[in-house]
């Protein structure tokens, strides 16, 4: 890798920060949201610094964290977490290929300040792996945007815990935050299904204990996603093809709907 000042001075590093800027907002109060939650869950401020540091992962640590407080067994905890964060394999499959030209060690680096919107914005602009076009340079540009703009705002919340007032609704902020990330995932219609059928799946199984319905919900979206990726068969075939009608049925339905709202009108 490059030193940092010819980092800083890459046309690349300063384009995939740019990029990530607009959204390190929503990236910030979801950050601030967390540090404060995970304290007022009860972790001392020392392991909750060590936490958002270490683990990195906010969804992680927002399904971990009332486990904890639950007292839920380990097992259960570990495995809520790393259904959580079991899309950072699919992201690190689809970046292989950019990144495989570097020592282990540093792929392990680049893997720590991965995120779901450097996943995005990354894929967004670079199709083939090239390593003449500055795709490292954009991918830390826009990973040290996100990890500073995560950061900065977790730590806050962590050490200002205990003088936010509840009433100022930082969990309703936060929720919308975290609405508004997820929403900029939804960028085809495996990820659409998935994230409807994840929502309707977490909702059914709202009263199991321990928060299971985070798992379920996982499963259920994973195996959507799979199958209408093309995976699973002749069964999943069958099952795709009939999800896929329903989807259509439901984007008529909406488009019917609407220009009926707008005859009357």
């Amino acid at each position: 890798m490059t030193s940092f000042q010819a980092l800083w001075r890459h046309p690349q590093y300063r384009a995939g920060a740019r990029d990530m800027a607009p959204i390190s907002l929503g990236i910030a109060a979801w950050g601030l949201v967390t540090g404060v939650a995970i304290v007022k869950a009860g972790l001392p401020v020392g392991l909750a610094l060590a936490m958002t540091f270490l683990v990195y992962a906010g969804s992680a640590q927002l399904a971990a964290v009332p486990l904890m407080a639950a007292g839920a067994p380990l097992l259960v905890i570990w495995a809520t977490a790393f259904c959580v964060n079991l899309r950072f394999v699919i992201f690190s499959a689809q970046w292989r290929p950019f990144f495989r030209r570097f020592p282990r060690r540093q792929r392990l680096v680049l893997g720590y300040f991965t995120g779901d919107l450097s996943y995005v914005l990354f894929m967004k602009r670079f199709r083939e792996p090239n390593e003449h076009e500055g795709q490292i340079e954009y991918f830390l540009g826009g990973a040290s945007v996100n990890w500073l703009s995560w950061q900065s705002a977790s730590v806050a919340g962590i050490l200002l815990a205990d003088v936010v007032p509840t009433a100022w609704g930082l969990g309703f902020a936060g929720v919308l935050a975290l609405i508004g990330l997820v929403c900029s995932l939804l960028s085809d219609r495996a990820t659409v299904l998935a994230g409807v059928v994840a929502a309707g799946a977490a909702v059914a199984a709202f009263a199991l204990p321990f928060k299971l319905n985070i798992l379920v919900a996982i499963a259920a979206a994973v195996c959507v996603g799979l199958i209408v990726e093309g995976g699973g068969g002749d069964t999943g075939r069958r099952i795709r093809e009939r999800l896929l009608r329903a989807a259509q049925r439901l984007g008529w339905v909406w488009r019917s709907s609407r220009s009926s709202r707008a005859a009357s009108s």
